[in-house]
């Protein structure tokens, strides 16, 4: 029987936006707003044009300004969903991984094969735990992404206005990141930068890639040897400098060195011998991050891989 709950619209609202909320991605506010309501009901009623902004129709990535008046439709669901559970043992692995917390910012180091939020049949993410694990945290959001199968350094806000802070210094490209990869081969010390454009792409499955393609958007990632393995493997810092889907994963491709258990990029064969090593997973870690908080605040923070990492690299050096 279908039903609306309690905290859900029963008919038309009509919302004009505080300048707080100017900057966030219209699907992030239904999500936040429209609690308990499954991801793809918002999806649907964006596609069919029933949430409306100023009178027209938007597409999801749309960023609210101040002043916008935002139209949402009556939302019914079947029954009323309740947060998934999420296992108390990973609410404390999640909870002893907290890198660094004040009342506005809180950074995690991400285990592998965790994703940053619910969806696509999977029931929580990193945000859905930590909004269990901090309930008194209303406004808590992802300010980045890190794929599933990547680990490492990921950054919520506690509050709007930090939130709004470092999405603009995203943009700004004023926040340093560097990540850790195990690729294939012998990276030369010579090739320091990847600077070749990239394009999304949905395959027939849905599956999402991305290639180098001169039609794409400008991408250049920074690479630097930190550890040769002999011809077989070499450990690399490789630093963004622009922010695209994959990109550090499909430029060390691009570069003839893919990246160990990269299932979508990656060498077959060597991910193969990097299994019987122990390393089960994509080894990519986001292990820096330089950065300013919005009250100035320089913060530098770093975070170590996992032990199956560094058993992988003991093994290489043996």
């Amino acid at each position: 029987m279908t039903k609306t709950t309690p905290d859900l619209p029963t008919k038309v609202q009509l919302i004009e936006i505080e300048a707080s909320y100017a900057g966030q991605r219209i699907d992030n506010f239904l999500l936040t707003r429209l609690k308990g309501v499954p991801k793809t009901l918002i999806y649907r009623i964006l596609r069919k044009g029933e949430v409306r902004v100023n009178k027209g129709r938007i597409k999801p990535d749309y960023r609210l300004c101040a002043g916008d008046v935002l139209r949402i439709p009556p939302v019914r669901v079947s029954e009323p969903n309740a947060p998934a559970q999420i296992a108390q043992g990973l609410l404390a692995r999640l909870e002893a991984a907290i890198v660094y917390e004040d009342n506005s910012l809180l950074v995690v180091n991400k285990p592998a094969g965790i994703a940053v939020h619910g969806g696509s049949g999977l029931n929580f993410g990193i945000i859905e735990a930590f909004r269990q694990l901090r309930p008194q945290c209303s406004e808590l959001e992802l300010i980045h992404r890190l794929d599933r199968d990547t680990s490492g350094l990921l950054m919520l806000a506690k509050k709007r206005s930090q939130l709004r802070h470092l999405h603009e210094a995203l943009r700004n490209g004023t926040i340093d990141k560097g990540y850790l990869a195990l690729v294939s081969g012998r990276w030369p010390a010579s090739r320091k930068r990847v600077d070749a454009p990239l394009m999304r792409s949905n395959l027939r499955s849905g599956e999402r890639m991305v290639e180098v393609n001169q039609a794409g958007k400008d991408s250049l990632t920074e690479f630097k040897v930190i550890r040769r393995f002999a011809d077989f493997a070499t450990l690399v810092q490789a630093n963004p400098i622009t922010g695209r889907t994959h990109q550090i994963r499909v430029h060390a491709l691009y570069a003839g060195h893919p990246i160990a258990g990269d299932s979508k990029y990656g060498d077959e064969e060597f991910s193969k011998a990097i299994r019987e090593l122990g390393g089960k997973r994509l080894f990519l870690h986001a292990h820096f991050l330089k950065l300013k908080l919005s009250d100035g605040q320089a913060l530098e923070l770093h975070a170590e891989p996992d032990e199956s990492w560094q058993h992988v690299l003991e093994s290489l050096s043996e």
